[in-house]
Order: structure tokens, then C-alpha cells, then sequence
């Protein structure tokens, strides 16, 4: 389980882009994540007429290493870090663990 996933709130902690914030569009098994908006560069790209697609200068996001960004915390609207804990089962469900801020002990995962 993984402390950050795809849908959540992030903001940036380090390097050029620090303080922007943006939701995680996918996490790669290199410990990398794409979030809109942030870490992004020209390329350029040749057309290719098989596939339909134009040349040009185009933008696109890069991966960014999951050090370098934390989890928004809805109630200070800041980064925050994040712990994992088991929630206590009811009746004959297994206990299910769940993503919480360290800071106020609110459950991320509901």
C-alpha cells in the first residue's frame, strides 16, 4: 500500500516547481509520479501520419520522485505527512488498514 495514490492532493516539497500543488494523474513502479501541472517540459515531437499525430512543440508532464511531494491536508491546506493504522473490524470483517495525517490523526481513506 502506498502512501501516495492516484486522485490525491499533492504539493511539491522541493526543486523548481516547490509549493505547487496538483492532483496525481499516475504512479509508476519506479517510485515516481505524474501530477498535473507540475514538472513540465517542451519536447519536441516528429509527426507521424500512421498514427494521426502532428509535429510540433508540444508540453507534457515528467515524473517527479514521491520524496518530493507530500499529501494536502483538507484541514490546513498544507503538506502533510502520512502514517498507516488499522481500524478496529466490525463484526466479521477483517481490520482494514487506512492511510491517516500524522499531524491531527484524521483518516485520509474513508
Amino acid at each position: 500500500m502506498n502512501k501516495i495514490r492516484k486522485g490525491d492532493q499533492v504539493v511539491v516539497t522541493t526543486g523548481k516547481d516547490k509549493g505547487k500543488k496538483g492532483t496525481v494523474l499516475r504512479v509508476l513502479e519506479s517510485g515516481k509520479a505524474v501530477v498535473e501541472g507540475v514538472n513540465r517540459v517542451k519536447k519536441h515531437q516528429r509527426p507521424n501520419p500512421v498514427k494521426g499525430m502532428t509535429g510540433g512543440i508540444i508540453d507534457k508532464e515528467m515524473p517527479i520522485s514521491l520524496s518530493n511531494v507530500m499529501l494536502v491536508n483538507p484541514a490546513t491546506g498544507k503538506g502533510d505527512r502520512v502514517g498507516f493504522k488499522f481500524l478496529a473490524a466490525q463484526g466479521k470483517e477483517a481490520p482494514r488498514k487506512v492511510r491517516f495525517f500524522k499531524s491531527n490523526d484524521e483518516v485520509v481513506d474513508v
